[in-house]
């Protein structure tokens, strides 16, 4: 897939403003250490001995003025594995630390996460190119740096597949096998085996992150602190910025009220689709409001609030489903907490959060109002109709994904003045949704259900006009046909561990219309099999690669 002749190669403008920025670490030596009164250190990728291209994202291509040919040329390949730079390219690992599972954990960082620099398209827009899986910086903390390709699938497949389902999220330009083989321990059950390396390349406007400031606050380098948000707020969110064009504590509390805002969106938009992230620990919450480090992820398969895909999380599940928008919240308080030397008060910082709470709420009644296909959300009957399909997705394992694209489909009969069809006719259109037929008790209860959702369409029918095929059209608008299942991800990791790269590129294909019908890919639209209920990689995974 690549050529080695690539005169045409397109050289983009490389900006580098954080670099340029802020203060870097004055050491040299890449070796894990602590890095004190710096927001970066300077590293090189790690070059990769045999690296062959598995896949490219041609939306992102596009959007770096990047063209087919450019990333089919041989140029691309070695710059993208680690092997070459471009110019203008400045390569360095950024600082950070966070709250780990509630736990403040100090320094982090990039510990496999290498930034080649800002480029700026055509467009004037500042994107920042990583590459994760390049090799050891000094934040490694005694890892090699590296990733495998299991992991780097699911991460380019994820970034992808999120943005499509308008998800806010970082995106994944490219992925490539570097010809390492890595040593992980999958199950940290003492039993390592070697895998096939890889390194994805992923693109964002920015991937700071709460621990960015959270790791100056913790260190009293409040000087530091301050840099860093002013330099955030001049290059991320110059909208928010006073005529004189220098931030004071009143823009502070405007940009924490905006990434409130954006995270509550994101979290809202992840709850919508039934993604749960699984690791959202502080320093993965990216200040713009954007999904960042796919690692143990997952999609809701049988409903239920309390799953995580996360095999560290299995028993206390911080961070399980329905727990995500309050760790969210809490999130936002560690970074409140860690502004707090540029306010000075508690209680503005407060309101904050509640900014949150309001965005939040205000997100989750739209979307569901949009799930069920109605006009709007009536606070209070609605709330009772919502929590009462929840309890009824729980009666038996449901798949979410297929029973809401079902619901669209079922016929409430606006004409009719009553609906006398049985509980088995009422439920039939919903069956696929089913692990397991319901029994009698739960068929009643589901049933019961359809027909107090009957009625509030009926209402919705009268005061709005909404008929069958506009309710139908708005489902289908916001419930997605098609989802990244683990065990569709673990099928590609599979071929492509024996250089079979094609389903890859099918997912690829089936994942950028999430919302259409897609005839070819009907088969994608099913529950998942019995074989990858208990599979490693198809149920839990782990933080391991």
């Amino acid at each position: 897939m690549t050529d080695t002749d690539s005169p045409s190669f397109t050289a983009p403008h490389f900006d580098n403003r954080f670099v340029s920025s802020l203060p870097a670490d004055p050491e040299t030596e890449n070796v894990p250490r602590p890095v004190a009164g710096a927001s970066y250190s300077w590293v090189r990728p790690k070059p990769a001995p045999a690296p062959r291209l598995v896949a490219f994202a041609p939306e992102v291509a596009e959007r770096l003025d990047f063209s087919e040919a450019d990333c089919q040329s041989e140029t691309f390949l070695q710059v993208f594995a680690g092997n070459q730079l471009l110019p203008g390219m400045e390569p360095y690992a950024s600082c950070y630390g966070g709250h780990q599972f509630g736990h403040w954990a100090g320094q982090l960082g990039d510990g496999r996460a290498i930034n080649l620099g800002e480029l700026v398209n055509a467009r004037g827009e500042h994107w920042t190119l990583q590459l994760k899986g390049a090799g050891r910086t000094p934040y490694s903390r005694g890892a090699d740096g590296l990733a495998v390709l299991r992991s780097s699938v699911r991460e380019f497949l994820c970034s992808e597949a999120m943005h499509h389902l308008g998800v806010p999220t970082t995106r994944a330009l490219s992925l490539i096998l570097t010809g390492d083989k890595v040593e992980r321990d999958m199950f940290y059950d003492g039993n390592p085996q070697m895998e096939p390396g890889a390194v994805v390349c992923r693109v964002a406007r920015s991937f700071t992150r709460f621990g960015h400031f959270q790791i100056h606050t913790a260190r009293q380098e409040h000087d530091q602190l301050r840099q860093l948000v002013d330099f955030t707020l001049h290059a991320d969110f110059p909208h928010l910025l006073p005529d004189g064009g220098e931030p004071d504590r009143d823009t502070y509390l405007t940009w924490l009220e905006e990434v409130a805002r954006t995270t509550a969106q994101m979290v809202a938009h992840w709850m919508r689709v039934g993604f749960v992230h699984g690791v959202m620990n502080t320093d993965n919450m990216s200040i713009l409001g954007e999904t960042i480090d796919y690692g143990p992820y997952g999609w809701l398969e049988g409903y239920d609030p309390d799953w995580t895909p996360n095999t560290t999380d299995a028993q206390g599940r911080r961070y399980r489903f329905g727990a995500q928008p309050q760790v969210a919240l809490w999130n936002l308080a560690q970074l409140a907490n860690a502004i707090h030397p540029l306010i000075e008060a508690v209680e503005p910082l407060q309101a904050v959060l509640e900014v949150y709470r309001e965005e939040y709420q205000r997100c989750w009644q739209r979307d569901m109002a949009a799930k069920l296909g109605l006009a709007e959300f009536e606070a209070g009957a609605d709330d009772e109709l919502v929590a009462e399909l929840q309890r009824v997705l729980q009666l038996t394992e449901t798949d979410m994904t297929i029973f809401y694209r079902l619901l669209a489909d079922f016929d409430p009969r606006l004409d009719e003045e009553t609906d006398d069809r049985d509980d088995q006719a009422l439920l039939a259109p919903l069956e696929p949704a089913y692990y397991q037929p319901l029994d009698e008790e739960s068929r009643r209860q589901a049933a019961d259900w359809l027909r107090r959702y009957r009625e509030r369409l009926v209402r919705d029918s009268v005061l709005h006009g909404t008929d069958v095929h506009t309710r139908r059209e708005r489902m289908n608008r916001v419930n997605p046909k098609y989802v990244l299942r683990n065990y569709m991800a673990q099928q590609a990791i599979d071929l492509a561990e024996r250089g079979d790269f094609s389903e890859i590129h099918r997912l690829q294909v089936l994942l950028r219309r999430p919302y259409d019908e897609q005839p070819e890919f009907e088969h994608y639209f099913a529950q998942r099999p019995d074989w990858a209920r208990d599979r490693a990689g198809c149920s839990m995974l782990s933080c391991s690669s």
